[in-house]
């Protein structure tokens, strides 16, 4: 319900429209737009889960990265981003402080501290933004894994 009044409200307000003009007139280079989109949703991801966080930033977000050029077809684009978002919003969600997978982890071995899990998760958030970082430096890659 509160998803629903937020996208009529973004709707009537015209925000998502005005905001991706704002952005294109401005001359910003779409990469660093792009990344900082992405740190947005790990931060987030630390605090909130990740069905909200799509419902509240993709109406936002995806028309301001639409108007920019990344060089690929509005529909290799939209697969592309979708991938990337859905990747750091999952990374978010096993980053500390609040990671929310980190909690579910950690009370499947009751006598591990959390401290010991955050330590323990690290490599893998590592692992996970090398991954991510390939994925946004070499859009056809992911493009092409997906026609195989």
């Amino acid at each position: 319900l509160g998803a629903g009044l937020y996208n009529t409200f973004l709707a009537l307000s015209q925000l998502p429209q005005e905001t991706a003009q704002m952005v294109a007139a401005s001359g910003f280079n779409p990469w660093l737009v792009l990344v900082a989109i992405l740190v947005l949703y790990v931060i987030l991801g630390c605090f909130m889960d990740s069905l909200s966080m799509i419902l509240l930033t993709i109406p936002v977000f995806f028309p301001i990265v639409t108007v920019l050029d990344f060089g690929l077809t509005p529909e290799e684009f939209a697969i592309w981003f979708g991938i990337l978002v859905l990747i750091v919003v999952e990374v978010g969600l096993i980053t500390p402080p609040v990671g929310m997978n980190l909690f579910v982890i950690n009370s499947m071995a009751k006598d591990t501290p959390i401290t010991q899990t955050y330590r323990a998760i690290m490599p893998f958030v590592a692992s996970d933004l090398v991954r991510t970082a390939i994925l946004v430096a070499f859009p056809g890659i992911t493009l092409f894994v997906l026609r195989l």
